[in-house]
Order: structure tokens, then sequence, then C-alpha cells
């Protein structure tokens, strides 16, 4: 099983036994609204999400802190078809979200680090795309953080939302 490591995380497949890690996440209102997904309402629909959702997409992972082993949010591709914006040749979109108890400590920012080495290295993408509903900064100074420009204000499902691209070529 493939995974990518980071100095303060792992980046795994997930489990069906982190359901309760999950939900302990995505429970929480100011996670899911900002997501633009459901709050988790029950352990069994955190585990539902992950049999139905994370464990088909092979380009989805937990974000797990290596101190306590413990999942605390997600990093991956949105699946092909269901992306919040119109993609260009050999780009993928990337979508993440973490636990509001580790917000504001760069987690984000280093999962995501890791990320777009494993797009650009093992999956040969051109380049990556992040789409993020207006309202979110925290999601947008990660994409700017990480070297992250922006695209275009546009709406998804009537949300207004922001793009922001990432060139992969690698240095000749």
């Amino acid at each position: 099983m493939y995974f990518i490591e980071t100095n303060r995380l792992i980046l795994r497949r997930w489990r069906i036994e982190d359901d309760a890690a999950l939900y302990k996440y995505a429970s929480d209102e100011r996670v899911s609204e900002l997501a633009l997904w459901p709050r988790h309402t029950s352990v069994e629909m955190s585990r539902e999400v992950i049999e139905t959702i994370f464990i088909p997409n092979p380009q989805s992972f937990a974000i797990v802190l290596r101190a306590t082993d413990e999942p605390i949010g997600c990093i991956g591709l949105v699946p092909e078809g269901a992306e919040h914006y119109a993609i260009q040749p050999r780009e993928r979109e990337v979508g993440y979200w973490i636990g509001y108890p580790h917000w504001s400590k760069g987690l984000t920012t280093e999962a995501l680090n890791g990320f777009i080495d494993y797009c650009r290295n093992r999956l040969l993408l051109k380049s990556i795309l992040i789409t993020n509903d207006a309202r979110n900064v925290a999601s947008r100074r990660v994409a700017e953080k990480c070297g992250f420009e922006f695209v275009e204000d546009y709406e998804f499902d009537g949300i207004p939302s922001k793009a922001y691209r990432l060139s992969l070529k690698k240095d000749l």
C-alpha cells in the first residue's frame, strides 16, 4: 500500500476502522460547512463514506498524525467527472480538509506539499487545481503557500467559489 510521509504526517489510504476518527472531525459543522459536504451525524455515516467514497478512490488519503497515528483529515484527488471547475488535459482537482483542533498549525500546508510531490512524481500530472468556497480564507492561504496561483472567481451550485492552479512541470 502506497503512502506519503512528511515531517509530522503520514498520508495513507483510509481504513474501515478509521470510522470513529472520521466522525470525530467530520461531525463538526465548522469543517463540513466550508468543505461543502454534509456534516456527519453518526459513526455509521462516517463508515459508509469510507466504504463508498474514500476506499473506492485510490487517490484519497487520510491525513494521519505521526505522533498519535490518528486520522485528522483527508486529502486526495476529486473523482474524475466530479470536479467543481473545468480541468485541463493531464490536470486533476485536489480536495482537502482537516479537523478543527488542528487548524492554523501548518498541517494542511504540510499535507498538501507532500501530495503535490506525489502528483508530480508518481502520477505525472501536468497541473493540479484547487477550488474552494469563497468564504474559506484558510483554504486559499494553504493553496497560496503551496504555490498555487489564482485562476478566477466563479459559482459552483450557486456558491461563490475560487479556483487556483499549480503547474507541476519539472525544472529542466
